[in-house]
């Protein structure tokens, strides 16, 4: 018996990639219900009808829940009854979120606020969101939403401790592969149209995930957290130029356009920052980054309570994790549904 059984877990933003794979994952064990909470009708309805071709049996354990985690009381109604919430509803695109940064901040900081509080006020028990690299030395509209987004986090896993009910903890991770609006995806069709494919800048560097493996980190989480941790799982990473030599090797070579880094990029991505190495405890395949819970009253500390940043470690980021060659590429994307579908029908 898991500790899942008979529970029932919402996922915001839950007919995303993320959500998919969730169902994936669980909806053939011995969990109580699933509840898919999103803004979108029509992808509930799409979700609805493949589970019901697909796997009728297990369908009626999924409930879907039309709301936006903008409004706090479409997210509460949605809430009662629930044991556990992973928070997966987000503003991810960079560039929209540069020229819509408002929107970044009332989905991705307000709305994560709502969904907390009314987490605590409905008695779930554990409740793990969802972050990216992108927060951790931000310098777009997105990963300072998401930078912000964690500090909310924190706070409200602060409060939730003292009343001693819902456990808050975050989760960090970077590209997750062929994910939606994701690169891979874009290479493919691009192949498959016959056009050069368009690359922003091949020294870039990016953290490579698959899907399962960001739903793993999630449990991890859930089984390992204490109120306020953020967990990061070590990942291999690639250049984007020799990503874009994996997918032509295994789709074709159309060729290359390069096209310059778009708005908000960086050149590499950072999943925890020196300061943050400082509290971090290596659990193995994760960092876990412990909560500072030490309060304002910094003058009852005889020497501030923590570490000094002279004993930090570098940053870990992906361009100094293991980077991976041309055929580790491939045999990474090899791992994902959506490169095993696509050269099926290729």
């Amino acid at each position: 018996m898991s500790e899942y059984s008979g529970a029932t877990l919402m996922i915001t933003g839950g007919t995303g990639s993320f959500g998919n794979t969730v169902l994936k994952h669980f909806l053939k064990s011995d969990i109580g219900e699933i509840r898919i909470f999103s803004r979108d009708e029509k992808k509930q309805d799409d979700m609805r009808h493949e589970l019901q071709a697909q796997l009728p049996e297990y369908a009626g354990k999924v409930k879907f829940y039309i709301g936006d985690v903008r409004n706090q009381k479409t997210i509460k109604d949605a809430m009662g009854g629930v044991d556990y919430v992973f928070h997966a509803a987000a503003l991810k695109q960079v560039p929209s979120c540069e020229f819509f940064p408002m929107e970044a901040v009332r989905t991705n900081i307000e709305g994560t606020d709502n969904m907390l509080h009314a987490a605590m006020e409905c008695g779930v028990k554990r409740v793990v969101c969802l972050s990216t690299d992108k927060a951790a030395y931000p310098i777009n509209a997105m990963g300072i939403s998401k930078a912000m987004m964690e500090h909310v986090i924190y706070a409200n896993a602060r409060i939730a401790a003292e009343r001693g009910n819902t456990v808050i903890s975050c989760t960090r991770y970077g590209n997750v592969m062929c994910s939606r609006g994701s690169v891979i995806p874009l290479f493919v069709d691009q192949i498959k149209a016959g056009n050069p494919i368009t690359i922003t800048d091949p020294a870039m560097t990016r953290f490579l995930m698959n899907l399962d493996e960001a739903v793993d980190l999630v449990d991890f989480a859930f089984r390992n957290a204490n109120p306020g941790d953020l967990f990061v799982q070590k990942a291999d990473a690639s250049t984007v130029g020799d990503l874009a030599k994996a997918v032509q090797q295994l789709f074709g070579d159309t060729g290359t356009n390069i096209i310059g880094t778009r708005h908000g990029e960086k050149l590499y991505e950072t999943l925890l920052t020196r300061e943050e190495r400082l509290r971090s405890q290596d659990m193995g395949n994760y960092y876990r980054v412990f909560a500072d819970v030490r309060d304002l009253n910094y003058d009852k500390l005889s020497n501030g309570g923590g570490k000094v940043l002279t004993e930090a470690e570098e940053s870990y980021t992906s361009a100094n994790t293991n980077l991976l060659d041309v055929d580790g590429i491939i045999k990474k994307l090899k791992t994902t549904d959506f490169i095993k579908n696509e050269l099926s029908l290729f």
